[in-house]
C-alpha cells in the first residue's frame, strides 16, 4: 500500500471524503500533484473544512515541507481557507507492528 492509498484510508475513516488529485503524465514521465504539493483533497461533509494532504514517508517530511514552503501557492491556497498537512509514514518495527502516521499542520 502506497503512502497516498494509506492517508486516502485514514481521512475517510476519520468521517473525511477523500480523493486523490495526483496524475500521471505519460509523454513527461512525471507525476504531477494539484498546486504542486497537493496529493489528496479532503471535505468534511460535517465542518465545511477543506484539507490539502501532501503525503509521503516519515524520512521525506522536511523535503515536502520545505516544498510547500517554497511553493508560490501555498498562500494563496491559505487564503482560500483551505487547510494544509503533511502526512509522514512510518513502517512498521519490531516494536510497533503496524503503519502510523506523523502528520504537520501546515495552514
Amino acid at each position: 500500500m502506497t503512502p497516498t492509498q494509506r492517508t486516502l484510508k485514514l481521512m475517510r475513516e476519520r468521517g473525511w471524503i477523500a480523493e486523490v488529485t495526483e496524475r500521471w503524465i505519460p509523454g513527461a514521465n512525471i507525476r504531477k500533484d494539484l498546486w504542486t504539493f497537493c496529493d489528496v483533497l479532503c471535505i468534511h461533509p460535517e465542518s465545511g473544512e477543506i484539507l490539502a494532504v501532501q503525503t509521503t514517508s516519515a524520512s521525506n517530511m522536511a523535503a515536502r515541507v520545505k516544498k510547500i514552503g517554497d511553493c508560490e501557492l501555498t498562500p494563496i491556497v491559505r487564503k482560500c481557507g483551505i487547510g494544509i498537512h503533511v502526512h509522514g509514514w512510518i513502517a512498521p518495527t519490531k516494536n510497533k507492528r503496524r503503519w502510523t502516521v506523523r502528520e504537520k499542520d501546515l495552514s
